[in-house]
């Protein structure tokens, strides 16, 4: 069992990764996915998330800009 501690640990390491996921393929191949337009990550949605790690990384951030909420990768970008 987790506690919080572990757990806001386990999404901050998330959200790091997430900051410096670069797409591994296509249209923005090699662009960091936190910078993926809207759109893009929208029809993905749509059309289903890969399988693996990068579909749980593109699920995350479809809510992240869904919700709004790109502004917490900012100080991650200054350290990148």
């Amino acid at each position: 069992m987790m506690n919080d501690y572990t757990d806001q640990s386990l999404e901050a390491q998330q959200l790091l990764k997430l900051a410096r996921y670069r797409m591994p393929f296509g249209k923005y191949k090699g662009d960091l996915l936190i910078d993926l337009p809207e759109p893009y990550v929208v029809w993905f949605a749509k059309q289903g998330f890969p399988k693996g790690e990068l579909g749980a990384m593109l699920g995350i951030l479809y809510e992240i800009k869904l919700n709004g909420l790109e502004y917490l990768f900012e100080p991650l970008r200054k350290n990148n």
